[in-house]
């Protein structure tokens, strides 16, 4: 007689597989918002208190749906409460002191965190590549530069959020959210890239790839240097009237998801096509390689707009060494892709980078007609801008449109991929630099 017993297991519900600590950073959520309501509610109109309220549950499920976030957030928050705390002199903030107290001049002042960021990419994207190239597996390495990563993200938001104090502390008229101009939506740019590699990091159990998107960080990291320096872009000024919009808060950051998302689908494209010319002995196969690379490491010479400008000298040195990392990474590409994971997952990478940009993209492209219609009294204008966005989504868009119709896989989606970030680094800064129209209040 069998007397084998069959146990069936149904799925947990969604709250049932939450944990302790999942509930404890859902309550410090609320409890946080809560109490910002109460604190500052009396300064906040109807529409701040609605996107106060329907944070608290997006931030909740955020840190529930990818949980390395939790501790991610609470360090973030703790620490920029810290800064905040620091600045704090007879009952009130004053700006002075991120000049004489350590702990701002070097650490939580907004510009001491946004150069820890950028010391911290540089550093993880040297860490990376030795990994890469490393006897053995390189574990030890790449694992020092993922982590790396998470702390120039942390200091990056943490830098960010004390910033939008410091603007309030220079006068309630100058206040902002710092999402305004070109230098805030650099930093934006390169933790948002940053954040959505090492979620792809993790879900795919692979750091090969850290390297190639680090270097399109590292590369933003480098303009913003140079906008710092010469530029003294990282000085808060007052907004111009068409930035006084709320719907600018939501435009700018769902943009530059897309920027983000479809930077990092360009860099594991070059990863992809690395990987298939990996035993490609033949110099005009890789040629066309080389050139594109080349071209993408030149387009920021071109803000040496004139000769005799102070920093040009800067971004040929820039150029020289991104065209010699370029060349590096063709003459070993061997190894490089013998660390590289498979096709498949390179493919399936590429697609959903682009699949999360294109719909946020989207939403951004609608979010700004709405504020174009605010500002200048139209939903569309065929501005330089407006018209290179269009442009934009249109790549993007057909990409999507062969992938899902007509199979399209491989060389020519990597190829079509890696030269939309040329179309959209041109739609980014190129339209700022050389195209006059309604937004010409972001020029460099």
């Amino acid at each position: 007689m069998n007397t084998a017993t069959t146990t069936i297991s149904l799925n947990e519900g969604f709250f049932s597989r939450r944990n302790w600590f999942d509930w404890l950073f859902a309550a410090i959520v609320a409890a946080g918002g809560l109490y910002a309501l109460q604190r500052y509610g009396s300064y906040m109109d109807g529409y701040e208190k609605g996107i106060l309220l329907g944070a608290i549950p997006c931030t909740v499920w955020l840190g529930w749906f990818w949980r390395p976030l939790r501790v991610l957030m609470l360090v973030v928050a703790a620490l920029a409460l810290v800064s905040i705390g620091l600045y704090q002199q007879d009952g009130a903030g004053n700006l002075a002191r991120a000049e004489t107290v350590f702990g701002l001049k070097y650490f939580l002042s907004s510009q001491s965190a946004i150069l820890w960021m950028s010391m911290l990419f540089f550093m993880s994207t040297a860490f990376y590549w030795m990994g890469m190239f490393a006897r053995g597996e390189g574990h030890t390495l790449t694992l020092i530069g993922s982590r790396l990563v998470w702390v120039a993200v942390g200091m990056a938001l943490i830098g960010t959020l004390v910033r939008w104090y410091e603007s309030y502390l220079i006068g309630s008229d100058v206040g902002h959210i710092p999402v305004s101009n070109l230098y805030e939506v650099f930093v934006m740019f390169c933790w948002m890239t940053a954040a959505f590699y090492l979620y792809y990091e993790q879900q795919y159990g692979t750091r090969a790839l850290g390297g190639f998107v680090m270097l399109v960080v590292s590369a933003a990291v480098g303009f913003l240097l140079w906008y710092t320096v010469i530029r003294e872009a990282h000085e808060i000024q007052p907004l111009v009237p068409a930035l006084k919009s709320w719907w600018m808060k939501l435009h700018v950051p769902a943009n530059f998801i897309g920027y983000g998302t479809f930077a990092l689908a360009a860099m594991v494209a070059f990863a992809y096509l690395i990987k298939q010319q990996a035993s490609e002995t033949r110099w005009y196969k890789l040629a066309p390689l080389w050139l594109l690379g080349v071209v993408l490491c030149f387009e920021p010479v071109v803000f040496r707009q004139a000769g005799g400008e102070a920093g040009g000298s800067y971004w040929m040195v820039y150029f020289g060494i991104s065209a010699l990392i370029v060349a590096g990474i063709l003459l070993g590409r061997k190894r490089i892709a013998a660390r590289l994971p498979s096709f498949e997952i390179l493919d399936d990478v590429m697609y959903k980078s682009i699949a999360v940009g294109f719909a946020f993209f989207t939403i951004a492209t609608v979010l700004g007609a709405l504020w174009a219609a605010e500002a200048w009294g139209g939903y569309w204008s065929w501005d330089p801008k407006e018209t290179w966005a269009l442009i934009v989504w249109l790549n993007y868009a057909a990409w999507l449109h062969m992938r899902l119709m007509k199979g399209l896989r491989g060389t020519v989606a990597a190829w079509w991929a890696l030269a939309g970030l040329a179309v959209t680094t041109f739609a980014f800064i190129g339209v700022n630099m050389f195209l006059s129209g309604l937004h010409s209040y972001g020029t460099l």
